[in-house]
């Protein structure tokens, strides 16, 4: 079994504890290589195969994948309407990007790497096995969220998945990641660590402190970056002078590839092609998924079309929805999903919210006293004081 000596010896100037991974056999060529200038592609946005497709992507596999992707497609409609109706205060769609999510889950490890993910991510919590129970708990904020409604609504965490808090701050999650990754490093473990963030992250400083440091210490970091072209109201090209964001890699001394993220087989392919690279002990990698948000932001640009983009561009992208190609695949293969089955598949989906959204409801909100709880053995004198000045004001609420 081969040294790393590529990843060591340039970076010989690193902390002595830092010591060097094994590398596993070497990966085979494959047709995946980094900085294309276009995104690597396997199925056109008519639903046909541009390149020969892996012989994993059965009928079955596909149909399996698909029904993964619709049930995130649904479970994000659902839960515009209970923002919609009151019953949280806060959600960030990823309609649209669920090719992206759900074929980036497909190169973790569930419980064994660690995610770092970013706000937009509940397609890919639900792909990883979080039950949808926890999500739709911690969006309500009720008894039964795991974060016993603390964290603000729609920012969860999954600790039996090592899926990390999500944090609204943009790029924040990027220096504890490439953190966590020198620490697998350093124990000598065989796991890696996925990092997630949108275009607008990479314009942070954070951004470029984490991916300095995970280049420098050859740290096992996979980044992913989920290019919906918009931050906000500020497009790509208000974010960088640069082609792409993967180039940007280059300066970090790690490869960077660019995948169509409406593609689901070619982020599949990429993200495990990208993944196994960080796990042989080569250091970190950069993946561009280029995708697009079809909703707004948050409910705070509802109408964003009417403000920041064209309805054609919308529509446009929504030509390129990543379920229908997937749909547009099969009926190409001979194994379409007829219209009623996809009905019912979505009925099923909307029951399944429906009665997470009953039992979570049914928990009850969490008392206020759990605000001051957790953190402290003794809680300190000043927020003794806070607790007395709001029990006072609760009680003489009730009078």
């Amino acid at each position: 079994m081969a040294e790393n000596v590529s990843a060591s010896a340039a970076r010989s100037g690193g902390p002595p504890q830092m010591t060097t991974l094994p590398l596993v056999e070497p990966l085979p060529v494959t047709g995946i290589q980094p900085f294309t200038k276009e995104p690597i592609r396997y199925i056109g946005e008519d639903g046909l195969p541009v390149q020969p497709l892996p012989a994993a992507y059965t009928p079955e596999r596909l149909r399996e994948l698909h029904g993964v992707m619709l049930r995130a497609r649904e479970f994000d409609r659902k839960l515009i309407t209970l923002l919609r109706q009151g019953r949280t205060t806060f959600y960030a769609q990823s309609s649209g990007m669920e090719a992206t999510q759900v074929g980036l889950a497909h190169s973790v490890r569930p419980g064994h790497d660690w995610v770092w993910p970013y706000y937009r991510d509940h397609t890919l919590a639900l792909a990883l096995g979080v039950p949808m129970f926890e999500l739709i708990s911690q969006v309500l904020g009720s008894n039964s969220d795991p974060s016993r409604g603390r964290q603000m609504p729609h920012h969860f965490a999954a600790r039996k998945q090592n899926f990390v808090s999500i944090s609204s701050s943009i790029a924040n999650q990027v220096p504890p990641a490439t953190g966590t990754a020198m620490a697998q490093k350093y124990l000598g473990t065989d796991e890696i660590t996925i990092c997630t963030f949108g275009d607008g992250a990479t314009s942070e400083g954070d951004w470029h402190a984490g991916m300095n440091m995970a280049g420098a210490m050859a740290a096992p970091c996979l980044f992913v970056c989920e290019n919906n072209q918009w931050a906000i109201s500020t497009n790509l090209r208000g974010q960088t002078a640069s082609e792409n964001i993967h180039i940007k890699a280059k300066a970090y001394g790690m490869p960077g590839f660019y995948v169509d993220g409406n593609d689901l087989v070619a982020v599949m392919e990429v993200c495990t092609h990208a993944a196994e690279w960080v796990r042989a002990g080569n250091g970190p990698a950069l993946v561009e998924c280029l995708t697009y948000r079809v909703g707004s932001h948050s409910n705070a640009d509802a109408d964003a079309e009417k403000h920041y983009r064209t309805r054609e561009e919308v529509q446009e992208w929504l030509g390129r929805d990543p379920v229908v190609r997937v749909e547009k695949l099969l009926e190409h293969l001979g194994h379409p999903i007829g219209s009623e089955e996809r009905a019912n598949m979505i009925s099923a989906v909307h029951r399944e919210v429906d009665e997470q959204v009953i039992r979570a409801e049914a928990t009850g909100q969490p008392d206020w006293r759990i605000m001051f709880e957790d953190v402290y053995a003794d809680m300190p004198a000043h927020l003794r004081e806070e607790a007395a000045m709001l029990r006072a004001e609760q009680e003489g609420g009730r009078k």
